[in-house]
This record gives C-alpha cells, structure tokens and sequence, in this order.
C-alpha cells in the first residue's frame, strides 16, 4: 500500500467522509503532474513528524521562556530546529516559529519598520509577492511601497532602475524577491544599493532557499539584514516559514514573530521542519537541488523548441515563466488545457503588457524520480493539450507518464 494512498483504517471508521476527502487528493496527487513551482512532496518522516503528539502541545514563548508548562521536549524540538537551520544555511540566528512565508515577511517588517515607511520592491506585475506591496494586503495598506521592475525585453532585473529608484525614495528598506523570476538576483548589487541611501535589506527567499540548502543557489544570508522563507517548496518540508538574521536583529526578529504577529508556536510543525532541515543537510538533498535546476533547464528549452516564449530565455533555478501566446492561447486558458488533461501549474504576470503567462516549477517531478528525458516528454504533453489535442487521450498519456514514478513508494 503506498504511504498516502489510503488513510488509516481508524479515520475510515471514525470519519469516512473526511477519509474519502484524504484518499481523494492523495489520487489526485499520484495521478496528475504536480508542476506547481510552489509545492513539492514531503518525505514521509517529514509526515510523521505532523501528524505527531507535538500537534497537541502549546507552547507560547520561546525555548526556556514558554507560557505553558510542559514544554521540556517542545522546548527540545524547537532548538533542533534552529540549530539545524543556521547550520544549514549559515546564519547566526533564525525564527522558525513563522506559520507561513507572509508571516515571516510581516514579522521582518514589524522589525524594521513602522507604518508609513518607504519600501522598495519587485512590481507585482514584474513578479511581486502580494507582501511586497499589494494594496489588497497589509503591506500595500500599512506602508508607501515604490515598486521596481525588469526589462521588458530581456525580464531581468533592471539594477540600473533599482539605484535610481532608491536614491529618489530614500527606502527605509528594500525588498528582494520574487514569485515568478527564473533568474539569480545579484545579492551583493541589492546590498550595494541599500548601503548607499542607509536602507535595510530584506531578501524574500521564499522560493530560492530550497535551492540554497542543497548549494544550487547562491545564499543571500551574507548579503541580508533578514532573509525571509518557507520550508515547503524546493526545501521540501512542511508549510511554514521562517526566518534568518544575524545576532544584530535577533531579539527584534524574535519579539516581532511572538508576541506581536504570532501566538502559539504549531510545534508538530516545527518537528517537522527540524526534520527537513536534517533531510536538507544530507548529500542525497545536494544531487537532488542540482537534478531540480537541471530538469528546469531542460524542460525550458523543450518548451522553447515547441513555440513558447520562455521569459528570460530560460531558467537559473527551479521555476519556469513562459507565454503560450505563440500557441494561440493565453495563460488562462492554457491553464484550464492543462488541467483538463492532468497538468497541474499556475498563471503569473509578464514582464510585458497585461497578458498573464503560466509558471511551472519542477521541484515535485524530480522528488518523484523524472529526469531530463521525461523533461521532454513533458514538453510533448504540453504542446499537445495546447494544439487541440483530446484531453482524455491526453490525460491517459499523462496518466502512463506519472505511474512510473509514484511521490511515495510502497512500504
């Protein structure tokens, strides 16, 4: 029986409702390509760890500071945790109590900032997180973002703009990161800026930093006050965020995630990421980081070679923006396609015009074992669901695709 196939045989009696939800999504996880460059799957020490009887405990505080008693072994798990993480990433300190990557990114905020500040950031039409500024999030409504952007010809970084930008607004800080870019950003550049105009710099790593632990990205911690991230995605653990720092902002990091945004820490939660983080030291995590970028390259070209206008003209990491225009379809519509036909991504802006394009990432597929061969068939797949093909033909082709390569093998 595959690990997540079937729930226990004890949520059947007690719930069958909520068993049939859970053997769903776990079909559904096991039957369709997951090429969300947000998700991955966890290691199934990863799900023991959540589903462990830390999920019962509260634990308000920090490690020798809680609010509850009982708290020797939830105090234990948490320092694991973070000794693990700055070992991992070479920090001097970091925060894992963060519930999520915005959480994180609120909490560095909350550090160094005050309501009204100036922060410069990635536009949301270049790539931009919605707490980089969004007016629908706390972000856009508790502080004056300056939004900088990419070259539309080239999409990358326009730095040339960011100092420009910076020496106008005079940031109190400046924000680097992005949901969609394909590309390295040059850390040490954004360092530069921000001493000249005497800004913070916070990198939101969210998505690089999977990429970082297993050495196929450069690390943004020598460069950064606070680097924000999540641990799921390329890190392959559990939702949830974190944060990295150096002594200097420690203590204000650490109040700004509890008392003032955060209450009690999710301590299964953080078992859980200790375990990642574990998982993330070994060199089995290092092969699969660089096999990750590899697969992103590869299927970035096949997608290329098919017709797609790949921004950037391809990938450094493991995130793939293109615009299915050249295939007659917008991204919208080419998502609903691909759906249809059991390819799972997401839509994202361009660096042009209003269009939205599609994202993918392959941090799931090489978890499952695929490599630059199954890249191209991927690719294939792609451009039949875009060109009129039959969905239910192309479903099963994707179906015989994914069968060789469960997210869980058997026990």
């Amino acid at each position: 029986m595959s690990v997540i196939t079937e729930p226990t045989d004890l949520l059947r009696r007690q719930d069958p409702q909520m068993a049939d939800v859970l053997a769903g999504e776990a079909r559904r996880q096991a039957g369709t390509l997951q090429l969300i460059a947000a998700e991955n799957f966890t290691s199934p020490a990863v799900l023991t760890a959540l589903g462990s009887t830390l999920a019962n405990k509260y634990a308000e505080g920090y490690p020798g500071a809680r609010h509850h008693g009982g708290c020797e072994y939830a105090d234990l798990a948490e320092r694991i945790a973070v000794q693990r993480a700055t070992a991992l990433f070479g920090a001097a300190h970091a925060n894992v109590q963060p519930h999520s990557g915005s959480a994180a990114v609120l909490a560095a905020y909350a550090a160094l900032l005050r309501p009204g500040d100036t922060v410069l950031a990635m536009g949301l039409p270049s790539g931009g997180h919605l707490t980089h500024g969004s007016p629908a999030n706390f972000s856009g409504r508790w502080f004056d973002f300056v939004p900088y952007g990419v070259d539309a010809r080239t999409g990358r970084i326009d730095y040339e703009q960011v100092q420009e930008l910076a020496h106008a607004n005079r940031p109190k800080a400046i924000v680097c990161g992005s949901v969609s870019y394909p590309r390295h950003p040059e850390y040490s550049a954004f360092r530069e800026i921000a001493d000249e105009v005497g800004a913070h710099l916070i990198v939101d790593a969210a998505h690089p930093i999977g990429l970082v632990a297993g050495g196929a990205a450069p690390s943004p911690v020598p460069y950064a006050d606070i680097v924000c991230a999540t641990t799921h995605k390329v890190l392959r653990g559990p939702r949830g965020g974190m944060i990295l720092c150096g002594e200097e902002f420690a203590e204000r990091i650490d109040r700004a995630v509890f008392p003032f945004t955060q209450g009690g820490a999710q301590m299964h939660t953080i078992a859980a990421k200790a375990v990642a983080f574990g998982e993330a030291a070994g060199t089995g995590f290092t092969s699969y980081a660089h096999r990750v970028v590899a697969n992103a390259r590869a299927l970035a070209d096949a997608l290329a070679a098919r017709g797609f206008a790949v921004t950037t003209g391809g990938t450094d990491t493991h995130l793939i923006t293109a615009d299915p225009a050249p295939l007659g379809v917008d991204g919208p519509t080419a998502r609903g396609r691909l759906a249809a036909a059991g390819i799972v991504l997401d839509t994202c802006a361009l660096p042009y015009g209003d269009q939205r394009g599609i994202r993918l990432g392959t941090a799931a597929v090489t978890t499952q074992g695929m490599g630059e061969a199954q890249m191209g068939r991927i690719a294939e797949l792609f451009t039949a669901a875009l060109s009129g093909g039959e969905p239910v033909k192309i479903r099963g082709d994707v179906n015989e695709l994914v069968v060789g390569f469960p997210p869980y093998g058997d026990e």
